[in-house]
């Protein structure tokens, strides 16, 4: 939370000239309820169970920039979901985090005491669950999302398979 995931996939989308979602948007038009309201009154776990809902339809459209939640990749069956396009891990440093994040109060993971304690633990948690991206982008406090989606778009083609394997160009 709080790396861009939605700045950055509009930009993708647009330079790609696909379309956009960001999942929890869609799950709060589905849900009827903002992210905070499941959260507080069904939990975390009807969260997810949203998250996936949402994920498996958006999963099957191309050309379509998706941005999701953190946590979604927590559930396996999620990957299934994810696999079916190229998977972006945007990398920021948890005290770059916890600049962008120290006045946001709509984030119930973060309604703690201690919101850079608990960036860490959640960033410990998932960091295998990230690096099984096909793409993992570095970003630093001072990155623009423009200057980060121009590195994502060059790193592309460094993780697309070869469409004509019998083809040597």
């Amino acid at each position: 939370m709080g790396c861009g995931k939605t700045t950055v996939g509009e930009l993708l989308a647009n330079e790609l000239g696909y379309r956009f979602c960001d999942t929890d948007s869609l799950i709060e038009k589905v849900a009827g309820k903002t992210i905070p309201e499941i959260f507080a009154d069904d939990g975390e776990e009807s969260f997810r169970e949203w998250e996936a809902f949402v994920l498996s339809d958006v999963s099957a459209y191309t050309k379509l920039v998706v941005a999701t939640g953190g946590g979604i990749v927590i559930r396996q069956m999620n990957w299934s979901y994810l696999q079916n396009g190229l998977v972006i891990w945007l990398d920021v440093p948890v005290d770059v985090l916890v600049k962008r994040l120290q006045d946001d109060t709509t984030r119930p993971l973060l309604q703690t005491t201690d919101p850079a304690l608990a960036l860490s633990n959640l960033l410990n948690q998932r960091r295998n669950l990230y690096a099984q991206a096909d793409l993992q982008i570095q970003i630093r406090g001072d990155d623009t999302p423009l200057a980060i989606a121009t590195r994502v778009i060059a790193e592309i083609p460094s993780v697309l398979k070869n469409p004509f394997p019998f083809h040597n160009p």
